[in-house]
């Protein structure tokens, strides 16, 4: 008996069909943006276009820049709105965008590259941000050796962990992950950078008022912040370690996933930068960070990119200050930023400022500090000369 054998391919290829456009379908929705949330676009693109906003936001986010933008997203789920929703909600905002992840930086392109290159100086998009340069500490020194002017020095970068999304992505494991590996990476420093790392969550009430005392605390986010979604699942995930002589300090999952600080009273720039330098270095053979090869290291924030440092100093100067168009002209001559006494958004407080180097990228991190060096020397010798 002969049997014939009939092979059916049709119903496979059908449903092979089927399955492949159900992925593509799928696909294709993960990366669709919400209506829900292009009509919130599209009302806070109103909004920002019909406001006085001075912002960068405003200034370089056209309909074009809007159109071409509104519907993409990272693989992180980010969207447009993440990135400008903290700009929209505060019209008072210099800047007004966040990256919500990494990626952020090269899928919302359109916006970022004009951005950063108006706030860092004409780093344009086709720059490179050059390697890292600590460069020769022994040349840079006091700055103020009689304690007229100067009340204390600071220097600080942000650092990104590899391998993690920023702020408004992170999970609930993922910021008490992070928190077990940077506070176990930075119970093996050593020498006068040996201290203790105190988590927020279950903090006792006289640790949090020692650190309030020590000014070390850093609260929940600004509005700035909040809007950005950047503080998600508090205090889960956030830290504060410092040393024994409290000149060196990091936050952990406050802003960016770091932040490290080398501070002490008086002028001398180059014992504190010298500090952060040896502690930089260390904590980079125990961490791998983010680091881009045209943008440096990685941060939430736009105007850290780059070298990510900034070094400042609490200062009075009273006779330049009584102008103080004249001292922020000054200070924008040698690229200075002037903030009040507590920092951004914050007023003088007794006539103290708080005067920064401005630049972050397109420089290496002794031309960024060696540029605030140089501009504070010539402040106090025009507040002398006055």
């Amino acid at each position: 008996m002969n049997y014939k054998i009939k092979i059916i391919t049709i119903p496979v290829m059908v449903c092979g069909g089927a399955v492949l456009a159900y992925y593509l379908m799928r696909r294709k929705a993960a990366t669709m943006v919400d209506a829900a949330v292009l009509e919130v676009l599209e009302a806070g693109f109103s909004k920002l276009q019909a406001s006085d906003s001075k912002s960068l936001l405003k200034k370089y986010l056209t309909r074009e820049v809007f159109d071409n933008l509104k519907n993409k997203k990272t693989s992180f789920g980010s969207t447009l709105l993440d990135v400008i929703q903290s700009g929209i909600e505060n019209l008072d905002s210099g800047v007004g965008i966040y990256a919500p992840d990494a990626e952020a930086y090269t899928v919302f392109a359109d916006l970022f590259d004009p951005i950063i290159e108006d706030y860092h100086n004409g780093f344009k998009k086709t720059d490179k941000h050059p390697p890292k340069n600590w460069g020769d500490v022994e040349t840079l020194g006091n700055l103020d050796p009689t304690s007229e002017f100067i009340v204390s020095t600071r220097v600080r970068c942000g650092r990104s962990l590899e391998g993690y999304p920023f702020n408004p992505c992170l999970t609930e494991a993922q910021y008490k992950e992070m928190e077990e590996k940077v506070s176990s990476t930075l119970s093996g420093l050593e020498g006068e950078l040996k201290g203790t790392f105190y988590p927020l969550t279950g903090m006792s009430k006289e640790t949090q008022q020692q650190l309030i005392d020590d000014h070390f605390l850093f609260k929940e986010g600004d509005r700035f912040l909040q809007a950005a979604n950047a503080c998600r699942f508090w205090p889960t995930g956030r830290g504060i370690y410092h040393n024994e002589n409290k000149t060196f300090l990091v936050w952990c999952n406050e802003e960016d996933h770091l932040r490290i600080i080398s501070m002490q009273m008086g002028g001398d720039l180059k014992q504190v930068y010298k500090r952060l330098v040896n502690a930089v270095n260390d904590i980079e053979k125990r961490i791998p960070f983010s680091h881009h090869d045209r943008l440096g290291f990685l941060t939430f924030c736009p105007t850290n990119l780059g070298t990510t440092v900034r070094a400042s100093v609490h200062i009075k100067l009273p006779k330049l200050a009584a102008d103080k168009a004249k001292l922020e002209e000054v200070a924008a001559k040698y690229h200075l930023q002037v903030r009040g006494t507590r920092g951004e958004h914050t007023e003088a407080e007794g006539g103290v400022y708080d005067i920064s180097n401005k630049r972050r990228m397109g420089l290496t991190e002794y031309e960024a500090v060696k540029e605030m060096y140089d501009g504070i020397a010539e402040l106090i010798k025009i507040e002398k000369s006055l």
